[in-house]
């Protein structure tokens, strides 16, 4: 059987159910990929279609997105018993092509972090060493579809959420043009840089999820008419690569990920690609910049989250002031809190024009700069992130070298462009991925791209992927 074929109208057969959700469950207990998972919840929810393209077919959503009636976590203590009484745009499209939500996969808190370990909620493992993260915050989504849970599982990518967990789990990490698909039911943490995204086993499985999901939608205002981009010219495409793992690179690169950075420097031509150098000069700004907006943003998004509102209540609070206190000291974790002060501090009176409006021109720059290797390229190539998995606690990387190793991602977002991270080796049985950017809306030349490297290097299976469900 296809890897493709056997999720297609898996609820209508009983005996591959049984063994698909037994395989879930007894792979899940060594994962952690969800926080919730119970397909006879998703089936009881009426807005799940019969039939269509995606009829049958089982993805897992990040528990920042609302499906009704799965609770809505974001992985905080504060929101652990909050039912969604609504579903996501995103969610409800992709249900009324007969896909079917089976559960909510676990995510840093409130999609702050950068490997899964700042949830209040649960513990997820990469299923390729159980001893290293999944990365994050989307962890819980890739973790599921590189298990072999899933095809595919619906994440969000504010700075790199849902590339990044892709690349260290081996699969296919889709980031959206923002506005490309419909935000609404989509928990805030940075308005202007959030997009839904799509983790999956295969680049025909994410093209699939985002063209069911895209397009506009009344009840977002930021989203807009998907007009697909279309190329100036013919012929190969041209690839724009930046001048890393040279003396003065902005980062330095893990040996492993520099091995893979070469070693597809190779390939590309090989597979009909023409490379063509590129550079990117504000690039080096771009997680001062990047921090500083989503920390202000989130500021103001969970200012909601104040045991009023929404939010578990502390009962013997004497009075409002004390009731918000007590509700967020107790309720959020100590990421969110250092975040949310950092936001608050750099809106402040007399700190704006220092940091909030600096980092906006910051932004600007990094759009023009794009836009001008646009003019050059079709895609731009970059590493994902400079290293492989690492490893859980104080064994692996602080939360101060997380961020600063965002470098590579959140270009995207502050620019509002499309990318997709790919799986391009394994070294040290751990995979290495790599992504593509694109201009708006040009989804199309990222899954051809994708899919031409796809096929001298697929997605490599974990060591826990089944893909019959046996054992």
């Amino acid at each position: 059987m296809e890897k493709s074929d056997r999720w297609r109208g898996l609820f209508s057969h009983p005996d591959s159910l049984e063994r698909w959700q037994a395989f879930a469950r007894r792979t899940d207990q060594k994962v952690g990929a969800f926080l919730q998972f119970d397909p006879t919840v998703a089936l009881a929810d009426s807005d799940t279609a019969a039939s269509g393209p995606l009829a049958g077919v089982p993805f897992g959503v990040k528990d920042l997105i609302a499906v009704k009636p799965f609770r809505l976590t974001c992985g905080s203590r504060l929101l652990k018993d909050f039912v969604t009484p609504y579903t996501a745009t995103a969610v409800q499209r992709l249900q009324a092509q007969g896909a079917v939500a089976v559960g909510k996969t676990n995510l840093d808190e409130f999609g702050m972090g950068s490997s899964t370990e700042n949830s209040a909620l649960g513990r997820t493992s990469n299923p390729w060493d159980l001893e290293r993260v999944a990365g994050g915050s989307s962890g819980g989504s890739a973790a599921a579809v590189a298990a072999g849970i899933l095809p595919f599982a619906l994440g969000s990518d504010t700075g790199g959420s849902v590339r990044q967990p892709a690349a260290f789990c081996g699969v296919y990490g889709l980031k959206p043009t923002y506005g490309a698909v419909s935000r609404y039911g989509l928990t805030a943490y940075a308005s202007s840089l959030d997009v839904i995204g799509v983790a999956a086993k295969t680049v025909a499985w994410a093209r699939e999820a985002f063209t069911a999901m895209r397009g506009i939608d009344p009840r977002d205002h930021s989203s807009a008419e998907y007009l697909p981009f279309r190329r100036s010219l013919s012929g190969p495409l041209r690839v724009g690569v930046l001048p890393l793992g040279k003396e003065g690179s902005a980062v330095p690169l893990d040996p492993a990920v520099e091995r893979c950075w070469a070693r597809t420097l190779k390939d590309l031509p090989k597979l009909g690609f023409t490379l063509k150098p590129v550079e990117i000069p504000s690039l080096e700004f771009v997680v001062s910049a990047y921090y500083v907006i989503a920390c202000a943003e989130a500021s103001a998004n969970l200012a909601r989250f104040d045991g009023i509102r929404y939010g578990a209540r502390a009962p013997e609070a004497e009075n409002p002031e004390e009731l918000v206190r007590l509700s967020r000291s107790r309720g959020l974790g100590d990421e969110v809190k250092l975040r949310i002060l950092l936001g608050t501090y750099v809106l402040r009176s007399g700190f704006q024009d220092q940091y909030y409006l600096r980092a906006q021109r910051i932004r600007t720059r990094i759009r023009q700069d794009f836009d001008r290797a646009f003019a050059e390229v079709d895609l731009v190539l970059l590493p994902v992130f400079p290293c492989p998995a690492f490893r859980r606690g104080d064994q692996g990387m602080d939360p101060f070298t997380q961020k600063l190793s965002d470098i590579f991602t959140c270009s995207a977002n502050l620019a509002g462009l499309p990318a997709m991270s790919f799986p391009v080796g394994v070294e040290a049985n751990l995979p290495v991925g790599l992504q593509f950017m694109a201009p708006a809306f040009a989804e199309e030349l990222l899954f051809e791209a994708c899919g031409t490297f796809e096929k001298h290097f697929p997605s490599p299976d974990s060591p826990l992927y089944d893909p019959e469900w046996k054992g």
